[in-house]
């Protein structure tokens, strides 16, 4: 069961931008080893990038305005940290510097029978394997799970709609789980409102239901822990089976609100989500987006870990 000393506060009024800077929807979300926290989301600022204290610094990613969804961040091998993206608009994949230097961006899967056009990929997350090999669920598309080397030259897929071996519904977020000694791909299988669980070869483990809404992402937390942001107004903390889970600015039947996700920030209350879409850990704290079209991004204390 989740430590019950476990608890998360808000920190008020965290992020501060200038008011020239305005941003989009906010999807993903990271934190590099200098406590820069990047922010993706749909705007000309769609990599928009503050200080430790909440201060808005930079920005750049004009090119993701309409598409940013998905984001991870990685230390590599060669000490240099990156951003891995992936674009729902432009059906792409990228990796760049932390700078906003282009790596390399790939774009549909080689496979014409599943992808007959672009707009059949789109890509909603992305992680990378110890290895450096590069996972993506198209959860907007296809409903498929891709594999890619480190170079981004495309190796296998898994998943798929209806009728698929282990099939999918808006599989949305993707996370891979290093604690283990062989490390597990996780996927947030939202519309089945559950997690699946596969080897990094695509071998499948187990299904995971549990107490969740609308499940976007996970993340490791604690010892053999999860975090995650449920849409429908939640943040849950749950153990290693998904079986014991708690909840933290639950703001219960908010997706019920006319217009929402679009509430009026007049309308909005501390410490009580609209519709959390992605989020990261980093030290004690976690920060958390959520999907509201004028962007919301907040940081949490953890205490009692």
């Amino acid at each position: 069961m989740p430590n019950s000393t476990i608890s998360l506060h808000l920190v008020p009024g965290w992020a501060k931008l200038p008011e020239d800077v305005s941003l989009g929807f906010t999807h993903g979300i990271a934190v590099d080893s200098q406590k820069r926290v990047y922010v993706f989301n749909m705007s000309q600022h769609a990599v928009a990038v503050f200080d430790c204290s909440g201060h808005f610094s930079h920005s750049w990613g004009s090119d993701f305005a309409a598409g940013a969804h998905g984001m991870h961040l990685r230390r590599e091998e060669d000490g240099q940290e990156y951003l891995y993206l992936t674009d729902i608009s432009r059906h792409l994949i990228a990796k760049y510097t932390l700078d906003g230097e282009e790596v390399f961006t790939v774009g549909v899967p080689p496979l014409p029978d599943i992808y007959p056009t672009p707009g059949h990929y789109m890509p909603t997350d992305i992680d990378v394997a110890p290895n450096g090999d590069i996972y993506v669920v198209d959860g907007y598309g296809q409903y498929t799970v891709h594999r890619f080397d480190r170079t981004g030259r495309w190796l296998q897929h898994w998943g798929g709609k209806e009728g698929a071996e282990h099939a999918l519904n808006e599989p949305h977020g993707l996370s891979i789980d290093t604690r283990p000694e062989e490390p597990i791909v996780y996927v947030a299988d939202r519309r089945n409102q559950r997690f699946v669980a596969f080897q990094l070869d695509g071998t499948f483990i187990e299904a995971y239901g549990g107490d969740f809404l609308l499940p976007c992402d996970l993340v490791p937390f604690g010892e053999d822990g999860f975090i995650l942001p449920d849409l429908n107004g939640r943040i849950t903390i749950t153990d290693g089976s998904f079986q014991h889970s708690a909840h933290t600015g639950e703001n219960p039947s908010i997706w019920q609100v006319p217009g929402w996700p679009g509430i009026p920030p007049a309308n909005w209350v501390d410490g009580r989500f609209i519709s959390p879409h992605g989020l990261c850990v980093d030290d004690d704290c976690v920060f958390v987006v959520e999907w509201v079209p004028q962007g919301r991004i907040t940081k949490w204390e953890v205490r009692g870990k």
